[in-house]
C-alpha cells in the first residue's frame, strides 16, 4: 500500500506539473500576439477589407478630390430590415447609373431600426460608390444607428455629416436597444444559462484532453498550441476564435497556394497541404473545436448557432446574406448535423443558417446538441 500511495502522488504531480505548463502557454499565447496568429485584442474592420478585389485599387483616404457635382440624397426609411436594405442597394444603383456621382447622401434622420442585413445594405453601398470614385456619406445618423454601427465595428469606415436640423427620436437614446431585437435567441436568458452550463461542462470533460493533445502538438513541430483567428460574431462584432492548432505555423501566408474546392466566399480543401499530421486526427475527431468552449462562456458564441464567418468572407456578401449576423454564431448548428465537411456551395450553408433562425427554439437547440454527439461518434462528415 505505501508503494501503491507513493505512485498515485507521483502520477498527481506529473499531471499537475503538465497542467501547469499547459495553462501557462495559454496565457502566454492570449497576451502575446507573437505567439498566436491573433492577440485577444480585437483590431476593428479594417475599411479595406470593405472593398471587393476589383476596388482595392480605389484610394483610401477620407478626403478625396473629386469633381464638383451635385450630390444625390437618399432619403431612408424608419425601419432598415432585408426588404428595404434590398431596396436601398437597387436605389443606389440607379442614382449612380444616372453619371458620375461625386457624393451619395443617405439621410438616416428617420432610420430608429436596423439590423445586420441593414448594416450590410450600407457595407455594399460604399463599396458601389468606391468603385465609381465617390464618397457614400451618412447624414443625421440617429443614435440607435451610431450604436450599431459601432458595435459592429464600421462607425470608422463612413463618412458622417449632420445637417443643420436634426430631429431626436430617441428620448433616452443611449439605453436605446430597437435595433437590438433582431432575433429571439439573442435575448433569451435561458439559451444563455444553458451556454455557460455547457460550456463550464464542456471545459470540464475535455480538459483531461487537452494536456495530451498539447504535448502532441508541440511535439510536432514545437509551435503554438493555440490558433486565433478574427470571425465575426452576433451583427458584425469582431471576435478571436480559438482552436487548437492543426495547420503549420505560417498557413496564412500559404493559403494563395492552396486551391479552393468551395464556390463562393467559403474556403476549403480537403486534402490542404497546410495540415500538420496530428492536425488530421484533431480535425476528424474534432477534437480541434474544444477550445471554442472558452469562446461560448466569454459570449462571443453559442453551444447552437451559425457557422462564424471571417470579415473577408463579410465583404463579399450580398444583403440577404448578412441575415446570418441577427444570431450569434455556434459551435454546432444546423450545418454541421447535415452536412459538416461534406458542404462544398456557400449557398447550401445560407439556407441552413437561414433555417436555423426560423426553426429556433430551446428545444431545438438541444435536438441540434444531441444530433452532433451522434454525428461525433459515427464521425459522418468528417474531414
Amino acid at each position: 500500500m505505501p508503494r501503491l500511495g507513493s505512485y498515485l502522488t507521483a502520477t498527481v504531480l506529473s499531471i499537475g506539473t503538465v497542467a501547469i505548463g499547459f495553462a501557462r502557454e495559454f496565457c502566454r499565447q492570449l497576451g502575446n500576439p507573437k505567439r498566436s496568429s491573433q492577440s485577444r485584442s480585437v483590431p476593428r474592420l479594417e475599411p479595406s477589407l470593405l472593398v471587393s478585389p476589383m476596388d482595392s485599387h480605389a484610394p483610401m483616404s477620407r478626403s478625396v478630390a473629386l469633381p464638383i457635382t451635385p450630390p444625390v440624397i437618399l432619403r431612408l426609411p424608419l425601419m432598415l430590415t432585408v426588404l428595404e436594405a434590398v431596396e436601398l442597394k437597387q436605389r443606389c444603383q440607379d442614382a449612380l447609373a444616372i453619371g458620375s456621382v461625386s457624393r451619395l447622401i443617405l439621410d438616416l434622420s428617420d432610420t430608429t431600426f436596423i439590423d445586420s442585413s441593414g448594416l450590410g445594405a450600407l457595407v455594399i453601398c460604399r463599396r458601389l460608390c468606391r468603385q465609381q470614385g465617390g464618397v457614400l456619406v451618412l447624414r443625421d445618423v440617429t443614435p440607435q444607428v451610431a450604436m450599431a454601427l459601432e458595435l459592429a465595428s464600421l462607425d470608422s469606415c463612413f463618412v458622417f455629416e449632420s445637417s443643420a436640423a436634426v430631429t431626436d427620436h430617441t428620448g433616452h437614446a443611449s439605453s436605446s436597444t430597437a435595433f437590438l431585437n433582431t432575433h429571439p435567441s439573442v435575448r433569451c436568458r435561458t439559451k444563455r444559462l444553458l451556454d455557460i452550463l455547457g460550456a463550464v461542462v464542456g471545459l470540464g470533460i475535455t480538459a483531461l484532453l487537452w494536456v495530451p493533445v498539447a504535448i502532441a502538438i508541440k511535439l510536432d513541430d514545437g509551435g503554438p498550441v493555440f490558433f486565433g483567428q478574427i470571425r465575426c460574431s452576433w451583427m458584425g462584432q469582431h471576435f478571436v476564435m480559438w482552436k487548437f492548432r492543426s495547420m503549420v505555423i505560417n498557413a496564412e501566408a500559404l493559403k494563395h497556394q492552396v486551391c479552393n474546392e468551395l464556390e463562393g466566399p467559403l474556403f476549403k480543401n480537403a486534402n490542404d497541404p497546410r495540415i500538420t499530421r496530428v492536425g488530421q486526427f484533431l480535425r476528424r475527431t474534432s477534437l480541434d473545436e474544444f477550445p471554442q468552449f472558452w469562446n461560448v462562456l466569454q459570449g462571443d458564441m453559442s453551444l447552437v448557432g451559425t457557422r462564424p464567418p471571417t470579415p473577408e468572407e463579410l465583404a463579399q456578401y450580398e444583403v440577404p446574406e448578412w441575415q446570418r449576423l441577427d444570431v450569434k454564431p455556434g459551435i454546432t448548428g444546423e450545418w454541421q448535423v447535415k452536412g459538416r465537411s461534406c458542404i462544398r456551395r456557400f449557398e447550401e450553408v445560407i439556407r441552413l443558417d437561414l433555417a436555423y433562425q426560423r426553426h429556433w427554439s430551446i428545444w431545438y437547440d438541444l435536438r441540434l446538441m444531441l444530433l452532433t454527439i451522434w454525428v461525433l461518434l459515427t464521425r459522418r462528415g468528417a474531414v
